[in-house]
């Protein structure tokens, strides 16, 4: 039966991190795959959400099936992170929610319902993008094409390219957008930015799909959902796929929902009926603990709050991080300008390092970074980052 079947080609973060665990040298470093780690090299469960397991512990009765959509309660708690517990939309019916497995979940969810209404679509993604991304869309049977984001000179956003692109794409295409903390470059539009993107989707009559992964890593809850409102204020129809992997540090609970956003009550619910169906095929229903334990954190006020802290804490460490990244490789003598570094937002950096260097980086130091030099600033320890610096400073 499988006599005739080559191997796939390995993913190429999953990959680098085979290649990393097979490194035998006690002093490797993995900064390729976005996780959050604290200075003993830990990615640490959450007081709050250990708090909440406990309470889920004492109080839980039952493991049946969730409905096909997830909790209620919990998709109430994703609108009111998305758009605020007082925002019109909520209250006029226009917003619909339903609980996935993980972002990546949201997304797949998301491709396959668009792909009811608009099979003979183009997904327009970022250059660059998560790998990943070409990957789902695909999947579900969209071709995939580019606009432009990143500016290599600049190390900034290259807004004018993407602009004028976004103005060229048709009515009925699908346009993926990073909310915020994009992923690899760590590089974002400003508010006005945003404005004019908010613009051409409703002057071209393209579809609006975001990713919405770091909602709290890059200035705030409030702050970093900015986007979704600028196009909720004017109308539109959209959808985000949002993820608790990070912001809650569930990464193994596989944590996330697909949300769609529509004209009025009707159409939402007429839409959301789709999505169910979507659903319903693919894995009928979602898991219930991590959604269970986001659930208990945003309805309880004092675990709220304490969620909220740890959060601020987890996003000061990154721009420590981003800081003394940077002034490491000051103090080594290195002549090229990465201040850039530390205006970037998330996780994640676009460091400027070619292939050779990242290569060099990963045979010579055992330093893995993803090809293209995205580091993982989220993942570096003390420890981590001087011998990265030293490292870096040597194959430069």
């Amino acid at each position: 039966m499988f006599e005739e079947i080559s191997p796939a080609p390995p993913d190429a973060i999953l990959g680098l991190t085979d290649a990393f665990q097979a490194d035998p040298n006690p002093e490797k470093i993995n900064l390729g795959v976005g996780v959050f780690m604290d200075d003993a090299g830990k990615t640490p469960i959450l007081n709050s959400v250990k708090k909440a397991e406990n309470l889920l512990l004492e109080g839980e009765i039952t493991k049946s099936y969730l409905p096909i959509s997830g909790s209620p309660q919990y998709a109430s708690g994703i609108q009111e992170l998305l758009f605020s517990q007082e925002h019109p939309f909520l209250k006029a019916g226009r917003v619909k929610t339903a609980q996935t497995p993980g972002g990546t979940g949201g997304l797949r969810v998301g491709a396959d319902f668009l792909k009811l209404f608009y099979p003979e679509a183009t997904v327009w993604v970022s250059s660059p993008t998560w790998a990943n991304h070409k990957a789902i869309f695909k999947a579900a049977g969209f071709p995939a094409k580019e606009y432009p984001y990143y500016d290599p000179e600049t190390r900034g956003l290259d807004f004018d390219g993407m602009a004028a692109a976004l103005a060229k794409i048709p009515s009925g295409d699908i346009v993926l957008l990073h909310v915020c903390c994009h992923n690899p470059t760590g590089v974002d539009p400003s508010e006005a930015q945003w404005q004019q993107i908010a613009d051409l989707a409703e002057t071209q009559g393209w579809v609006p799909f975001f990713d919405f992964a770091y909602q709290g890593f890059g200035a705030s809850v409030e702050a970093d959902r900015r986007p979704l409102h600028l196009f909720a204020e004017r109308g539109l129809d959209f959808l985000v796929s949002s993820s608790c992997s990070k912001n809650f540090g569930l990464y193994n609970e596989r944590t996330g929902a697909f949300t769609l956003v529509a004209q009025n009550a009707d159409r939402a619910n007429a839409a959301f009926s789709h999505v169910k169906t979507v659903i319903r095929s693919n894995y009928s229903n979602p898991p219930r603990h991590g959604g269970a334990i986001v659930e208990v954190i945003l309805n309880d006020k004092i675990l709220r709050k304490e969620w909220l802290g740890e959060l601020d804490a987890m996003r000061k460490r990154i721009r420590f991080l981003r800081t003394e990244l940077v002034r490491g490789l000051q103090q080594r003598g290195v002549d090229a300008d990465f201040s850039y570094i530390e205006q970037q937002n998330g996780m994640f950096s676009f460091s400027g390092l070619n292939e050779t260097q990242v290569k060099r980086l990963r045979e010579e130091h055992s330093i893995y970074i993803v090809g293209g030099g995205r580091i993982n600033v989220a993942g570096m320890t003390s420890d981590a980052l001087n011998r990265l610096c030293d490292a870096v400073a040597k194959v430069l």
